[in-house]
């Protein structure tokens, strides 16, 4: 789970880039919205929702989450949808070559400043 300051602008952030990656939204309320598979309680979900303790939403420094894509040109997909909704660039989509031959990956910041990883190897 990620917090957010703004749960409608983290849901426009995040329902185009999910939807890309084949998830669903499994759970939306007015405090947090998750996204996975529906029907495979096994699969991981993704939350993100307002502070439980109603302290403004802080971005931890050096927490990321990774999202696999299925080919780089996904992982480009990936990256201009959250630059169309919102987000930051923290790398533009590339091999690096420094995680591996066949790695190639790219950096954004979502609205709220947490940090997604969009990578292929």
């Amino acid at each position: 789970m990620i917090g957010t300051n703004d749960l409608d602008r983290a849901i426009a952030f995040y329902d185009p880039i999910f939807e890309q990656l084949g998830l669903e939204v499994c759970w939306r309320d007015g405090l947090s919205t998750s996204w996975g598979r529906r029907e495979d309680p096994q699969f991981p979900r993704f939350f993100a929702g307002l502070p439980f303790d109603r302290q403004p939403a802080t971005a931890g420094n050096g927490s990321m989450t990774a999202f696999f894509a299925v080919s780089p040109d996904q992982v480009h997909r990936l990256f201009d949808l959250a630059m169309a909704h919102g987000g930051c660039s923290e790398g533009d989509p590339g091999p690096r070559p420094e995680y591996g031959d066949r790695f190639y990956g790219a950096y954004v910041r979502d609205p709220d400043g947490n940090k997604l990883a969009f990578v292929v190897f």
